[in-house]
């Protein structure tokens, strides 16, 4: 997709003579020569290894009380130190697909043979622990190894955490458990950064997304939805305004930054209309009643302002997502001040005169955003 925008711009920058067709064709050709970014035989072999440990573990399991002890121990360390070995052996080699396979069966059988030494030798501990550690070990193998497939393990598992943690603790702060996330979350951007994994960064800042929406559920309230609003566009301005210390190390993470930093205060705005909606701002029955709402609602337009402001020219998630609180608020607005007031066919024609209106703003915005981009890119999604 990219390459065929690509040669369409050079095949336009060579029609106006900016470039000369020697250029652009070095310029392809230089692109054609990079590794792919997505490979069929990468994902068939991660597949593979996925599907061969399962395989080893379920064979081991189903045949475990016919195994001696002893030979079921040694057995495990073998086969552990044997995919790592050989993973260490291929990347020498350079043979990074068939290593990073291998890598992820030592990983898994790693996982696989905790929970079967735990119930050989009654050790205690819970699964949320064998993950924890099981998540370190793969952590310390893709810093070790260079694995951008054993970060994405890492992550996963990580995830694996999570649901399992909201899946016997959803309503309770479980002793330390809940801080497990936001760490697991640290390690892995830094292994992202190290390793040069980049997909694998959209999991960590997920699952902050997630736990931070976690932590406002356990202390609902408007109080909470404020905080977590303000935390929002606090963390997005640090990111994102010229004089911040952080924007110029937010940058070259590309738009995930901003972009999980303005969700973040766009669901705390969400559930600020939601709890003021609930009574958490006295009885909102009334027309006069619902300036609160109006209120929040001209204040969540404000921040789409801000931050199509600073980051709308090169960072297009941000900007779709302030399409998407715009349109959305914009919906609200005509419900709660003509809704109630004109009948139905009138509200969809007021609604469609503010869409209008909405299609307009955009459409100009990303006129001036095409003039004013340069050398700029204006079609940056959510980069990894």
């Amino acid at each position: 997709m990219y390459r065929g925008r690509l040669e369409r711009d050079l095949k336009v920058w060579v029609d106006k003579g900016l470039v000369d067709a020697p250029a652009a064709a070095a310029i392809l050709s230089e692109y054609d020569s990079r590794p792919a970014s997505f490979s069929l035989g990468r994902v068939l072999a991660v597949m593979a290894a996925l599907l061969v440990g399962a395989a080893i573990l379920l064979f081991v399991a189903s045949n475990w009380d016919q195994i001696p002890r002893i030979i079921r121990l040694f057995g495990l360390i073998t086969l552990i130190w044997a995919f790592y070995l050989s993973a260490a052996y291929l990347f020498v080699r350079a043979r990074p697909i068939l290593a990073s396979a291998l890598l992820i069966l030592g990983t898994i059988s790693f996982g696989g043979a905790m929970s079967l030494v735990g119930q050989m030798y009654n050790l205690s501990g819970d699964e949320l622990t064998m993950l924890i550690v099981w998540f370190a070990v793969a952590s310390i193998a893709a810093a070790l190894f260079g694995s951008g497939a054993q970060v994405a393990l890492a992550g996963f598992l990580a995830w694996g955490f999570c649901g399992l943690y909201l899946w016997e603790h959803y309503d309770e702060w479980y002793g330390v458990m809940p801080w497990a996330p936001p760490i697991m979350a640290a390690v892995l951007i830094a292994l992202v950064r190290y390793v040069d994994a980049p997909a694998s960064r959209h999991l960590a800042y997920l699952m902050l997304v997630g736990w931070l929406t976690w932590i406002f559920v356990q202390y609902e309230s408007l109080r909470a939805a404020i905080l977590f609003a303000a935390a929002g566009m606090i963390a997005f301005l640090g990111v994102s305004l010229p004089v911040s210390p952080l924007t110029r190390i937010a940058r070259t993470a590309g738009a995930s930054p901003a972009f999980y930093t303005f969700l973040i205060a766009t669901i705390g705005f969400f559930a600020i209309h939601g709890e003021i909606s609930d009574g958490g701002f006295g009885n909102t029955a009334g027309v006069g009643n619902r300036l609160p709402l109006i209120a929040v609602s001209f204040a969540t337009l404000a921040s789409a302002v801000i931050a199509i402001i600073l980051g709308g020219r090169d960072n297009g998630a941000v900007r779709y997502l302030v399409y998407f609180v715009f349109a959305s608020e914009i919906f609200y607005l005509a419900n709660e001040t003509v809704g109630s007031i004109i009948g139905t066919s009138g509200f969809f024609l007021i609604c469609g005169v503010f869409v209008a209106i909405a299609a307009w703003l955009v459409i100009r915005l990303e006129q001036r955003f095409s003039r004013s981009n340069g050398p700029h890119s204006d079609r940056q999604g959510v980069q990894a």
